[in-house]
């Protein structure tokens, strides 16, 4: 049995002063107001549930900034996405490992406890499978292992370049499946998470987007894996709605909420382009949001309208995907930016009076808890042991009442008071730096390195 000793937590009630949990198992066991600390407790300031993220793409992290140069004519998610399919073809599976290392590392330095991966690199450069179908997603689980993060692991099927069954480009071959090809890889990946990660890992499926699975594919898909997570990029770009409408006579959302039994178990990546019709029919549907808004302005996708679909008690969750700038506050500044940009008002996500940074967190906790099908969330008996502390005591906080703390951390830091992270009770991150950080770096450092050189 482990022990935290608060000097201020956020529980489901509110703030509390002076708070002690125990954790036994990874699960939170006790939860009491108390005078003073046990011996051997951690001792932090400030005590939040650490926040799920919902939707990343490890292996981009190693691109960042590599991207930002514009060419001859415009620039677009379809250049940037040319652009990925080169460099993703120099990866071994060493480097898919180190990379994924690195970038759960920062993701618990920055406040995130658990992750799900929307994992799609499956084989060799060439499209050549290895010998073990799921080498690369036992390599993602490594770096989890490696890193303590929560993994909800979400293999991905990819068969298509396009609507109406458009074969594959050569670029694009690492990722090919067909749905017999990725059962059999799935099985195997589930067999290797069960095996050697933690009991609070978790797999479920994603089927990558509706231009690059079949209707009958995913209609299987659906069925298979009713109970599970279930994620799936929709209505990111304005071509991918326009050519869905050209294809079924319905746009992306609403194609597949008349086809599929979308459920509380779905995440709908991005959803940004969407009909007032559309916002209400996905808010009702009990879908989570996958929102991703670093990446969804770095790539010029546009803004999801959070305000009429949390307005229709629609919920949301927040993901890194690309994985170019990795933090929680980045993440949930720009979301509710974007909404003041759209809006010309101030404070849009607070929905009514009140925190808006308290109200953003507590519904992308929750969000992303669903999403990821982790039982994490709030500071609660039974719940999984995924904490942050941050330090209220550092000069960009330190003016902050309790009820302004997250609204703090989140509009007036650079993201750099997180001091501790707990993954279901695996103590990972003390005053401000994982445990295996210099190792973890040495190696993303020889990645970088021979990348630079072959690039």
């Amino acid at each position: 049995m482990a022990g935290i000793f608060a000097r201020l937590a956020l529980l489901p009630h509110g703030w509390q002063q002076d708070v002690r949990i125990n954790i036994t198992d990874g699960l939170i066991s006790d939860v009491a107001p108390q005078s003073e600390a046990q011996p051997g407790d951690s001792l932090v300031d400030t005590l939040l549930p650490a926040m799920p993220n919902l939707h990343s793409h490890t292996f981009q992290r190693a691109m960042a900034g590599m991207t930002e140069q514009r060419g001859q004519n415009a620039d677009s998610f379809w250049t940037w996405r040319d652009l990925m399919y080169r460099f993703v073809q120099y990866l071994t599976p060493e480097d898919v490992e180190a990379i994924a290392s690195f970038a759960f590392m920062e993701m618990q330095e920055h406040g995130f406890g658990s992750c799900a991966e929307f994992h799609y690199i499956h084989h060799a450069a060439s499209g050549r499978h290895y010998a073990n179908v799921s080498e690369l997603a036992e390599r993602v689980m490594s770096a989890a292992d490696t890193t303590g993060i929560g993994l909800t692991l979400l293999p991905v099927l990819y068969s298509y370049a396009g609507l109406g069954h458009k074969p594959l480009a050569d670029s694009q071959l690492r990722f090919e499946n067909s749905l017999a090809e990725f059962l059999k890889l799935r099985e195997s990946a589930a067999s290797s998470l069960h095996r050697n990660l933690p009991a609070d890992a978790r797999i479920g499926v994603a089927p990558h987007s509706l231009r690059a699975v079949s209707a009958e594919d995913l209609n299987s898909l659906s069925s298979l894996f009713r109970s599970q997570p279930f994620h799936i990029h929709v209505a990111e770009q304005i071509k991918e709605v326009e050519d869905v409408f050209a294809a079924t006579g319905q746009r992306p959302v609403e194609w597949l909420l008349n086809n599929y039994r979308v459920d509380h178990n779905w995440c709908l990546i991005h959803a940004t382009h969407m009909t007032a019709t559309e916002i209400k029919a996905m808010a009702t549907s009990g879908v989570v949001a996958g929102l991703c808004p670093i990446t969804e302005a770095n790539l010029g996708d546009g803004i999801f309208e959070a305000r009429n679909y949390i307005g229709a008690s629609g919920a949301i969750g927040i993901g890194t995907d690309s994985n170019v700038n990795i933090s929680v506050n980045g993440e949930l500044m720009q979301l509710e930016y974007s909404q003041r940009l759209r809006e010309r008002e101030r404070n849009v996500l607070a929905m009514g009076p009140g925190s808006t940074g308290t109200n953003l967190y507590a519904r992308a906790l929750s969000g992303g808890a669903q999403a990821l099908g982790r039982k994490c969330g709030s500071i609660a008996k039974g719940q999984l042991a995924d904490l942050v502390a941050i330090n209220s005591h550092d000069t960009q906080l330190l003016a902050m009442k309790p009820d302004q703390l997250i609204d703090g951390w989140i509009f007036a830091t650079s993201g750099n008071v997180v001091t501790d992270i707990w993954s279901a009770g695996r103590h990972c991150v003390t005053q401000g730096r994982h445990a295996k950080r210099d190792e973890i770096e040495e190696d993303y450092r020889k990645t970088l390195t021979r990348l630079a050189a072959a690039l």
